[in-house]
Protein backbone atom coordinates (compact mmCIF):
# COMPACT_ATOMS: atom_id res chain seq x y z
CA UNK A 1 0.00 0.00 0.00
CA UNK A 2 1.38 3.80 -0.50
CA UNK A 3 2.62 5.68 2.26
CA UNK A 4 0.16 7.74 3.65
CA UNK A 5 0.64 11.40 2.76
CA UNK A 6 -0.21 14.50 3.96
CA UNK A 7 -3.42 15.15 1.72
CA UNK A 8 -5.04 12.96 3.89
CA UNK A 9 -5.32 15.28 6.81
CA UNK A 10 -7.73 17.25 5.44
CA UNK A 11 -9.56 15.14 3.29
CA UNK A 12 -13.82 14.51 4.28
CA UNK A 13 -14.63 11.08 5.99
CA UNK A 14 -16.38 10.12 2.47
CA UNK A 15 -13.30 10.57 1.02
CA UNK A 16 -11.13 8.88 3.04
CA UNK A 17 -13.08 5.90 3.18
CA UNK A 18 -13.52 5.83 -0.47
CA UNK A 19 -9.30 5.73 -0.36
CA UNK A 20 -9.26 3.39 2.33
CA UNK A 21 -12.06 1.03 0.13
CA UNK A 22 -9.72 1.46 -2.52
CA UNK A 23 -6.74 0.24 -0.40
CA UNK A 24 -4.80 3.30 -0.93
CA UNK A 25 -3.97 2.42 2.42
CA UNK A 26 -5.15 0.40 5.92
CA UNK A 27 -7.29 1.90 8.70
CA UNK A 28 -4.02 1.31 10.77
CA UNK A 29 -1.69 3.42 8.22
CA UNK A 30 -4.30 6.04 8.61
CA UNK A 31 -4.67 5.77 12.16
CA UNK A 32 -1.15 5.78 12.70
CA UNK A 33 -0.63 9.00 10.57
CA UNK A 34 -3.09 10.68 12.76
CA UNK A 35 -2.46 9.34 16.27
CA UNK A 36 1.46 10.97 15.21
CA UNK A 37 -0.20 14.85 14.24
CA UNK A 38 -2.59 14.72 17.19
CA UNK A 39 0.28 14.05 19.75
CA UNK A 40 2.64 16.66 17.90
CA UNK A 41 -0.22 19.38 17.58
CA UNK A 42 -2.59 18.91 19.77
CA UNK A 43 -0.75 20.73 22.47
CA UNK A 44 0.03 23.57 20.21
CA UNK A 45 -3.67 24.20 20.69
CA UNK A 46 -4.15 23.18 23.64
CA UNK A 47 -6.73 20.56 22.39
CA UNK A 48 -5.46 17.49 23.31
CA UNK A 49 -6.71 16.41 26.37
CA UNK A 50 -5.73 12.45 25.93
CA UNK A 51 -4.17 10.15 23.40
CA UNK A 52 -4.98 6.57 23.03
CA UNK A 53 -2.87 5.22 20.65
CA UNK A 54 -2.63 1.84 21.98
CA UNK A 55 -6.32 1.37 21.92
CA UNK A 56 -6.94 3.27 18.64
CA UNK A 57 -4.22 1.08 16.81
CA UNK A 58 -6.01 -1.97 18.10
CA UNK A 59 -9.31 -0.82 16.88
CA UNK A 60 -7.72 0.01 13.70
CA UNK A 61 -5.67 -3.67 13.28
CA UNK A 62 -9.63 -5.38 14.12
CA UNK A 63 -11.39 -3.25 11.14
CA UNK A 64 -8.85 -3.76 8.32
CA UNK A 65 -8.82 -7.35 9.27
CA UNK A 66 -13.18 -6.85 8.83
CA UNK A 67 -12.44 -5.13 5.54
CA UNK A 68 -10.03 -8.21 4.35
CA UNK A 69 -12.84 -9.96 4.58
CA UNK A 70 -15.31 -7.82 2.97
CA UNK A 71 -17.00 -6.91 5.94
CA UNK A 72 -18.27 -3.31 5.25
CA UNK A 73 -20.28 -1.38 7.78
CA UNK A 74 -20.47 2.22 6.38
CA UNK A 75 -18.36 5.39 5.62
CA UNK A 76 -17.06 5.77 8.94
CA UNK A 77 -15.24 2.03 8.91
CA UNK A 78 -11.53 2.50 9.69
CA UNK A 79 -11.71 6.65 10.10
CA UNK A 80 -9.98 7.89 13.14
CA UNK A 81 -11.85 10.51 15.54
CA UNK A 82 -11.29 12.64 18.14
CA UNK A 83 -14.10 13.00 21.17
CA UNK A 84 -14.85 15.84 23.80
CA UNK A 85 -13.67 15.61 27.11
CA UNK A 86 -16.67 15.07 28.82
CA UNK A 87 -17.56 11.92 27.47
CA UNK A 88 -16.74 8.86 29.44
CA UNK A 89 -14.02 6.47 28.05
CA UNK A 90 -14.13 3.04 30.30
CA UNK A 91 -10.93 2.60 32.65
CA UNK A 92 -9.47 5.87 31.42
CA UNK A 93 -9.48 9.86 32.62
CA UNK A 94 -12.45 11.77 31.87
CA UNK A 95 -11.75 15.55 32.95
CA UNK A 96 -14.34 17.43 32.00
CA UNK A 97 -11.67 20.17 31.42
CA UNK A 98 -11.73 20.76 35.47
CA UNK A 99 -8.71 20.46 37.59
CA UNK A 100 -11.35 18.64 40.54
CA UNK A 101 -11.72 15.93 38.46
CA UNK A 102 -8.02 15.47 36.41
CA UNK A 103 -8.15 11.89 38.26
CA UNK A 104 -12.11 10.76 37.39
CA UNK A 105 -12.06 7.58 35.81
CA UNK A 106 -15.36 5.67 34.54
CA UNK A 107 -15.99 1.74 34.32
CA UNK A 108 -18.36 2.20 31.15
CA UNK A 109 -18.15 4.10 28.30
CA UNK A 110 -20.24 6.58 27.00
CA UNK A 111 -23.59 6.06 24.48
CA UNK A 112 -22.35 7.71 21.49
CA UNK A 113 -18.83 5.92 21.40
CA UNK A 114 -20.20 2.76 21.73
CA UNK A 115 -22.11 3.58 19.20
CA UNK A 116 -19.21 5.22 16.91
CA UNK A 117 -16.84 1.89 17.65
CA UNK A 118 -20.05 -0.55 16.55
CA UNK A 119 -19.37 1.46 13.12
CA UNK A 120 -15.41 0.96 13.64
CA UNK A 121 -14.98 4.31 13.34
CA UNK A 122 -11.18 4.65 15.88
CA UNK A 123 -10.65 6.68 18.79
CA UNK A 124 -7.75 8.69 18.78
CA UNK A 125 -8.13 10.84 21.84
CA UNK A 126 -9.83 13.08 23.94
CA UNK A 127 -10.25 16.48 23.07
CA UNK A 128 -10.06 19.80 25.70
CA UNK A 129 -12.58 21.62 26.95
CA UNK A 130 -14.06 24.49 28.88
CA UNK A 131 -14.33 23.47 32.18
CA UNK A 132 -17.39 22.18 33.37
CA UNK A 133 -18.70 22.80 29.36
CA UNK A 134 -18.84 26.31 31.12
CA UNK A 135 -21.02 25.53 33.63
CA UNK A 136 -21.85 28.80 35.74
CA UNK A 137 -20.44 30.91 33.03
CA UNK A 138 -16.82 31.93 32.65
CA UNK A 139 -15.45 35.49 31.55
CA UNK A 140 -11.96 34.21 29.62
CA UNK A 141 -10.95 31.84 27.23
CA UNK A 142 -8.19 30.41 29.38
CA UNK A 143 -11.42 28.68 31.66
CA UNK A 144 -9.91 25.28 31.61
CA UNK A 145 -7.04 22.81 33.25
CA UNK A 146 -5.36 22.56 29.59
CA UNK A 147 -5.32 26.66 28.70
CA UNK A 148 -7.15 28.40 26.43
CA UNK A 149 -8.43 26.67 22.94
CA UNK A 150 -6.06 28.22 20.41
CA UNK A 151 -7.21 28.73 17.05
CA UNK A 152 -5.10 27.54 14.19
CA UNK A 153 -6.05 30.53 12.18
CA UNK A 154 -4.32 32.64 14.79
CA UNK A 155 -2.92 30.76 17.88
CA UNK A 156 -4.00 34.53 19.67
CA UNK A 157 -7.60 34.16 19.19
CA UNK A 158 -9.49 31.93 20.08
CA UNK A 159 -11.06 28.58 19.33
CA UNK A 160 -14.38 28.80 20.71
CA UNK A 161 -16.27 27.55 23.86
CA UNK A 162 -17.13 24.77 24.92
CA UNK A 163 -16.06 22.36 22.72
CA UNK A 164 -12.54 23.91 22.00
CA UNK A 165 -10.43 21.03 21.43
CA UNK A 166 -13.13 19.67 18.78
CA UNK A 167 -13.04 22.83 17.11
CA UNK A 168 -9.49 23.63 16.99
CA UNK A 169 -8.52 19.35 16.28
CA UNK A 170 -10.33 19.72 12.80
CA UNK A 171 -9.64 22.71 11.82
CA UNK A 172 -5.50 21.68 12.32
CA UNK A 173 -6.33 18.17 10.76
CA UNK A 174 -5.89 16.65 13.43
CA UNK A 175 -8.76 14.47 13.17
CA UNK A 176 -11.49 13.94 10.37
CA UNK A 177 -14.18 14.89 12.63
CA UNK A 178 -15.04 15.25 16.16
CA UNK A 179 -17.64 14.85 18.68
CA UNK A 180 -19.16 18.21 20.78
CA UNK A 181 -21.70 19.08 22.89
CA UNK A 182 -24.23 22.00 23.54
CA UNK A 183 -26.17 23.29 25.81
CA UNK A 184 -25.97 26.87 24.38
CA UNK A 185 -23.70 27.53 21.79
CA UNK A 186 -20.94 25.26 22.28
CA UNK A 187 -20.99 23.05 19.51
CA UNK A 188 -21.89 26.10 16.47
CA UNK A 189 -19.19 28.73 18.20
CA UNK A 190 -16.43 26.79 17.85
CA UNK A 191 -17.10 25.39 14.76
CA UNK A 192 -18.01 29.14 13.43
CA UNK A 193 -14.34 30.15 15.01
CA UNK A 194 -12.59 27.35 13.52
CA UNK A 195 -14.14 27.20 10.06
CA UNK A 196 -15.45 23.94 10.43
CA UNK A 197 -19.03 22.59 10.05
CA UNK A 198 -20.71 21.61 12.89
CA UNK A 199 -24.44 19.92 13.93
CA UNK A 200 -26.20 20.48 16.51
CA UNK A 201 -28.82 17.95 16.35
CA UNK A 202 -32.57 18.08 17.81
CA UNK A 203 -32.87 17.52 21.47
CA UNK A 204 -33.14 13.70 22.44
CA UNK A 205 -31.92 12.17 19.04
CA UNK A 206 -28.28 11.78 20.34
CA UNK A 207 -28.08 9.24 23.50
CA UNK A 208 -26.43 11.67 26.58
CA UNK A 209 -25.69 8.57 28.53
CA UNK A 210 -22.27 9.05 29.68
CA UNK A 211 -21.85 12.38 29.18
CA UNK A 212 -21.62 14.85 31.80
CA UNK A 213 -24.50 16.96 32.38
CA UNK A 214 -24.70 20.74 32.73
CA UNK A 215 -28.60 21.35 31.62
CA UNK A 216 -30.62 18.02 31.61
CA UNK A 217 -33.31 19.48 29.67
CA UNK A 218 -30.79 21.52 27.18
CA UNK A 219 -27.58 19.23 26.72
CA UNK A 220 -26.96 17.86 23.38
CA UNK A 221 -24.31 15.76 21.50
CA UNK A 222 -23.40 16.48 17.68
CA UNK A 223 -20.87 16.10 15.17
CA UNK A 224 -18.21 18.92 14.09
CA UNK A 225 -16.81 18.16 10.47
CA UNK A 226 -15.28 18.68 7.36
CA UNK A 227 -18.62 18.88 5.47
CA UNK A 228 -22.94 18.77 6.02
CA UNK A 229 -22.32 15.51 4.48
CA UNK A 230 -20.00 14.56 7.14
CA UNK A 231 -21.78 15.31 9.58
CA UNK A 232 -25.04 13.22 8.28
CA UNK A 233 -23.16 10.21 8.06
CA UNK A 234 -21.65 10.59 12.04
CA UNK A 235 -25.17 11.38 12.86
CA UNK A 236 -26.71 8.38 11.28
CA UNK A 237 -24.25 6.69 13.63
CA UNK A 238 -24.63 8.45 16.90
CA UNK A 239 -28.52 9.23 16.66
CA UNK A 240 -30.85 6.68 17.86
CA UNK A 241 -32.83 5.90 21.01
CA UNK A 242 -31.16 4.89 24.49
CA UNK A 243 -33.41 3.71 28.02
CA UNK A 244 -30.14 4.71 29.72
CA UNK A 245 -30.78 8.14 28.58
CA UNK A 246 -34.45 9.61 30.13
CA UNK A 247 -33.97 11.97 27.58
CA UNK A 248 -33.92 10.53 25.09
CA UNK A 249 -36.35 10.75 22.13
CA UNK A 250 -36.15 7.27 21.17
CA UNK A 251 -35.79 7.97 17.25
CA UNK A 252 -32.84 7.54 14.92
CA UNK A 253 -31.87 9.67 12.13
CA UNK A 254 -31.48 8.39 8.70
CA UNK A 255 -29.62 10.28 5.69
CA UNK A 256 -32.01 10.78 3.13
CA UNK A 257 -31.70 13.35 1.02
CA UNK A 258 -33.66 12.27 -2.02
CA UNK A 259 -36.50 12.74 0.33
CA UNK A 260 -36.36 16.56 1.26
CA UNK A 261 -38.50 18.88 -1.22
CA UNK A 262 -36.84 20.76 -4.10
CA UNK A 263 -34.79 23.38 -2.82
CA UNK A 264 -37.22 25.60 -4.69
CA UNK A 265 -39.97 24.41 -2.53
CA UNK A 266 -38.39 25.62 1.00
CA UNK A 267 -38.87 28.97 2.55
CA UNK A 268 -36.02 30.54 5.25
CA UNK A 269 -36.58 33.51 6.78
CA UNK A 270 -33.78 35.53 7.64
CA UNK A 271 -33.57 39.06 9.15
CA UNK A 272 -31.77 41.88 7.36
CA UNK A 273 -30.61 43.59 10.32
CA UNK A 274 -28.95 40.31 11.50
CA UNK A 275 -26.35 40.28 8.52
CA UNK A 276 -26.22 43.95 8.35
CA UNK A 277 -26.18 45.34 12.32
CA UNK A 278 -25.71 42.55 14.82
CA UNK A 279 -22.71 41.30 13.65
CA UNK A 280 -19.21 43.51 13.27
CA UNK A 281 -18.91 45.18 10.39
CA UNK A 282 -15.65 42.99 9.54
CA UNK A 283 -17.88 39.93 9.62
CA UNK A 284 -20.67 41.94 7.46
CA UNK A 285 -19.39 41.81 3.37
CA UNK A 286 -19.17 37.37 3.51
CA UNK A 287 -21.95 36.95 6.09
CA UNK A 288 -24.63 39.19 3.22
CA UNK A 289 -22.65 37.13 0.05
CA UNK A 290 -24.21 33.81 2.05
CA UNK A 291 -27.72 35.04 1.33
CA UNK A 292 -27.62 35.71 -2.35
CA UNK A 293 -25.96 32.00 -2.44
CA UNK A 294 -28.62 30.95 -0.72
CA UNK A 295 -31.01 32.62 -3.37
CA UNK A 296 -28.81 31.21 -6.02
CA UNK A 297 -30.12 27.87 -4.96
CA UNK A 298 -33.39 28.66 -5.38
CA UNK A 299 -34.91 28.72 -2.11
CA UNK A 300 -37.70 31.06 -0.98
CA UNK A 301 -35.79 33.75 1.08
CA UNK A 302 -38.49 36.00 3.26
CA UNK A 303 -37.74 38.73 5.86
CA UNK A 304 -38.64 36.49 9.28
CA UNK A 305 -38.57 38.01 13.44
CA UNK A 306 -38.37 36.34 16.18
CA UNK A 307 -41.33 36.59 18.76
CA UNK A 308 -40.84 39.06 21.57
CA UNK A 309 -39.39 37.08 24.40
CA UNK A 310 -36.55 37.25 26.79
CA UNK A 311 -34.51 34.30 25.31
CA UNK A 312 -31.31 34.77 26.35
CA UNK A 313 -32.66 35.65 30.19
CA UNK A 314 -34.73 32.54 30.38
CA UNK A 315 -31.72 30.66 28.90
CA UNK A 316 -29.37 31.56 31.55
CA UNK A 317 -31.57 30.78 34.52
CA UNK A 318 -32.31 27.31 33.82
CA UNK A 319 -28.82 26.52 32.64
CA UNK A 320 -27.66 28.15 36.10
CA UNK A 321 -30.26 26.71 38.27
CA UNK A 322 -29.71 22.75 36.36
CA UNK A 323 -25.62 23.32 36.45
CA UNK A 324 -25.32 24.13 40.16
CA UNK A 325 -27.59 21.52 40.90
CA UNK A 326 -25.82 19.07 38.70
CA UNK A 327 -22.58 20.09 40.76
CA UNK A 328 -23.57 20.88 44.34
CA UNK A 329 -21.20 17.85 45.38
CA UNK A 330 -18.23 20.53 43.85
CA UNK A 331 -19.73 23.43 45.74
CA UNK A 332 -20.43 21.87 48.61
CA UNK A 333 -17.37 20.66 49.17
CA UNK A 334 -14.91 24.19 48.49
CA UNK A 335 -13.45 22.28 45.48
CA UNK A 336 -14.90 24.60 43.24
CA UNK A 337 -12.40 27.03 44.36
CA UNK A 338 -10.23 25.17 42.27
CA UNK A 339 -11.72 25.99 38.67
CA UNK A 340 -9.61 28.50 36.69
CA UNK A 341 -12.12 30.97 36.30
CA UNK A 342 -13.54 33.51 38.85
CA UNK A 343 -16.14 34.47 37.60
CA UNK A 344 -17.15 30.81 36.99
CA UNK A 345 -16.87 29.79 40.63
CA UNK A 346 -19.09 32.46 41.62
CA UNK A 347 -21.79 31.63 39.11
CA UNK A 348 -21.60 28.10 40.11
CA UNK A 349 -22.05 29.25 43.77
CA UNK A 350 -25.21 31.69 43.05
CA UNK A 351 -26.79 29.29 41.13
CA UNK A 352 -27.97 27.61 44.09
CA UNK A 353 -29.36 30.25 45.49
CA UNK A 354 -31.86 30.31 42.51
CA UNK A 355 -35.30 30.30 44.08
CA UNK A 356 -37.90 27.46 43.03
CA UNK A 357 -40.69 29.88 41.42
CA UNK A 358 -37.75 31.64 39.62
CA UNK A 359 -36.58 28.34 37.67
CA UNK A 360 -40.62 27.12 37.02
CA UNK A 361 -41.46 30.79 35.57
CA UNK A 362 -38.19 30.41 33.31
CA UNK A 363 -39.81 26.56 32.63
CA UNK A 364 -43.48 28.26 32.02
CA UNK A 365 -41.97 30.98 29.59
CA UNK A 366 -40.07 28.42 27.96
CA UNK A 367 -42.95 26.51 26.74
CA UNK A 368 -44.76 29.46 25.43
CA UNK A 369 -41.21 30.05 23.89
CA UNK A 370 -41.66 26.60 21.99
CA UNK A 371 -45.36 27.17 21.44
CA UNK A 372 -44.16 30.29 19.43
CA UNK A 373 -41.66 28.88 17.70
CA UNK A 374 -43.71 26.05 16.55
CA UNK A 375 -45.93 29.12 15.05
CA UNK A 376 -43.38 30.73 13.39
CA UNK A 377 -42.37 27.26 11.49
CA UNK A 378 -45.83 27.35 9.92
CA UNK A 379 -44.31 29.80 7.35
CA UNK A 380 -40.79 28.62 7.27
CA UNK A 381 -38.98 25.96 6.87
CA UNK A 382 -35.66 27.16 7.89
CA UNK A 383 -34.23 30.14 9.86
CA UNK A 384 -30.67 31.60 8.87
CA UNK A 385 -28.77 34.16 10.94
CA UNK A 386 -24.88 34.48 11.37
CA UNK A 387 -23.57 31.94 13.96
CA UNK A 388 -21.67 34.25 16.07
CA UNK A 389 -21.30 38.40 16.06
CA UNK A 390 -18.20 38.17 14.07
CA UNK A 391 -14.45 36.10 14.09
CA UNK A 392 -13.08 34.82 16.98
CA UNK A 393 -12.02 37.18 19.55
CA UNK A 394 -8.14 37.56 21.18
CA UNK A 395 -7.25 34.68 24.31
CA UNK A 396 -6.85 37.79 26.24
CA UNK A 397 -10.31 39.59 25.76
CA UNK A 398 -13.03 39.37 28.05
CA UNK A 399 -16.00 37.11 27.09
CA UNK A 400 -18.48 39.89 28.47
CA UNK A 401 -16.96 42.65 26.18
CA UNK A 402 -17.57 41.18 22.60
CA UNK A 403 -20.34 43.50 22.22
CA UNK A 404 -18.87 46.89 23.65
CA UNK A 405 -18.66 49.70 21.18
CA UNK A 406 -21.52 47.76 18.78
CA UNK A 407 -24.54 49.97 18.08
CA UNK A 408 -27.75 48.65 18.82
CA UNK A 409 -29.57 47.20 15.95
CA UNK A 410 -33.30 48.96 15.27
CA UNK A 411 -34.83 45.59 14.55
CA UNK A 412 -34.16 42.72 16.92
CA UNK A 413 -34.45 40.43 13.57
CA UNK A 414 -33.51 36.45 14.45
CA UNK A 415 -29.98 37.75 16.58
CA UNK A 416 -31.14 35.43 19.76
CA UNK A 417 -32.09 32.56 17.76
CA UNK A 418 -29.06 30.55 19.68
CA UNK A 419 -30.98 31.18 22.44
CA UNK A 420 -34.30 30.14 21.41
CA UNK A 421 -33.30 27.44 19.22
CA UNK A 422 -32.04 25.58 22.35
CA UNK A 423 -34.37 26.50 24.31
CA UNK A 424 -37.30 25.02 22.01
CA UNK A 425 -34.40 22.10 21.48
CA UNK A 426 -34.32 22.65 17.68
CA UNK A 427 -31.57 21.41 15.27
CA UNK A 428 -28.89 23.70 13.97
CA UNK A 429 -26.02 23.69 11.04
CA UNK A 430 -23.20 25.81 11.41
CA UNK A 431 -22.14 26.22 7.80
CA UNK A 432 -18.17 28.55 6.68
CA UNK A 433 -19.32 31.30 4.56
CA UNK A 434 -15.73 33.63 4.71
CA UNK A 435 -13.56 35.51 6.21
CA UNK A 436 -12.56 38.41 8.45
CA UNK A 437 -9.75 40.28 9.02
CA UNK A 438 -8.04 36.38 7.92
CA UNK A 439 -10.68 34.42 10.26
CA UNK A 440 -13.67 32.38 9.37
CA UNK A 441 -17.28 33.31 9.64
CA UNK A 442 -20.24 31.25 9.21
CA UNK A 443 -24.21 31.48 9.42
CA UNK A 444 -26.08 28.85 11.19
CA UNK A 445 -29.17 26.93 9.63
CA UNK A 446 -31.71 26.05 11.99
CA UNK A 447 -34.74 23.79 11.35
CA UNK A 448 -38.04 22.10 13.30
CA UNK A 449 -37.28 19.16 15.20
CA UNK A 450 -36.19 16.72 13.50
CA UNK A 451 -35.63 18.00 10.35
CA UNK A 452 -31.75 17.28 9.95
CA UNK A 453 -32.28 15.98 6.45
CA UNK A 454 -34.00 19.53 5.67
CA UNK A 455 -30.89 21.44 7.26
CA UNK A 456 -27.93 19.24 5.78
CA UNK A 457 -29.35 19.02 1.77
CA UNK A 458 -29.24 23.30 2.30
CA UNK A 459 -25.44 22.53 3.81
CA UNK A 460 -24.81 20.03 1.29
CA UNK A 461 -25.97 22.42 -1.81
CA UNK A 462 -24.28 25.62 -0.28
CA UNK A 463 -20.81 23.62 0.03
CA UNK A 464 -21.27 22.34 -3.62
CA UNK A 465 -21.50 26.15 -4.64
CA UNK A 466 -18.73 27.69 -2.47
CA UNK A 467 -15.05 25.98 -0.70
CA UNK A 468 -14.75 27.73 2.46
CA UNK A 469 -15.21 24.69 4.02
CA UNK A 470 -12.26 23.08 2.39
CA UNK A 471 -10.01 26.22 2.81
CA UNK A 472 -7.34 25.15 5.44
CA UNK A 473 -5.62 27.75 8.48
CA UNK A 474 -1.92 28.85 7.24
CA UNK A 475 1.20 26.87 7.88
CA UNK A 476 -0.99 24.19 9.26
Amino acid sequence: MAKVGDGVFFATVVELSARLRAKEFSSEELTRAFLDRLEKLGPRYNALALLVRDRAIGQAKDTDDEIKRGLLRGPLQGIPFGAKDLLSLARLPTTWGARPYAQQVFDYDASVLTRLARARAVLTGKLSMVELAGGGGYRYAAASMFGPGLNPWDPTRWSGGSSSGSGSAVAAGLVPFAIGSETWGSILTPSAYCGVTGLRPTYGLVSRYGAMALSWTMDKIGPMCRSAEDCAHVLRVISGGDSKDPGSAGKTFYYGPQYVPALKDLRVGFATSDFEEWIEPAGRPDSVKSLEILRGLGLQMKEALLPEFPYSAVAGLIIDAEGSAVFEPLIESGQVDELADQKQIAGLKAGLEIRVKDYLKAMRIRRLIQQELRKLFIGFDVLVTPATRGPATQITQALDRRSAGLAKPRSRGLSELGAAGNLAGLPALCLPCGFAEGLPVAIQLVGRPFAENTLLAIGHAFQQRTDFHRRKPPGV
